[in-house]
């Protein structure tokens, strides 16, 4: 072993190393959702359709009416239907969607008109929403009211190389 001594020392023992790296990050985010409302109106659609028949809205043979349109919504005129051949095959077909009626002012959250697809949302209230972190890495979070999200992170690190 005193041999090998000199030679240890020429070349040095090997060198412990160990690089040591810590990260601490905190963080909250606090949210209040706004008031949304969403709404689709479906406009009106009238299909007549038939073989065999005559269509006629009562004061012309072979006609059907225009209907009138309120409030962008289509009305029909009344619509009859006669046989050409009687005791002979006939079809006769007739659809009618009535529209959401045009609104006269914008809709107010929480108060929709009667449309046929409507999503709405109240705004959140803060409340008593707040997040806060010390120094020390200490997270107290305090909840709001509706619509309100608080999140708060703690996140440590370590690194050895």
């Amino acid at each position: 072993m005193w041999k090998l001594l000199p030679i240890i020392i020429l070349f040095g023992a090997p060198a412990a190393r160990a690089d040591l790296t810590h990260k601490l990050s905190t963080s909250t985010q606090l949210t209040v959702n706004a008031g949304i409302t969403q709404t689709e109106r479906i406009g009106s659609s009238f299909s007549i359709s038939g073989t065999g028949v005559d269509t006629t809205d009562g004061t012309t043979a072979n006609t059907v009416s225009v209907g009138t349109i309120t409030s962008g919504v289509y009305a029909p005129g009344t619509i009859a239907a006669t046989q050409d051949v009687p005791g002979a095959s006939f079809s006769f077909s007739q659809n009618y969607t009535q529209a959401d009626a045009v609104p006269t002012s914008a809709p107010a959250v929480g108060a929709v008109g009667n449309f046929s697809d409507v999503t709405s949302h109240a705004a959140g209230t803060a409340g008593s929403l707040a997040g806060t972190i010390t120094s020390q890495g200490v997270m107290t979070l305090t909840a709001g009211g509706a619509g309100t999200t608080a999140t708060g992170q703690f996140v440590s690190e370590i690194v050895v190389d």
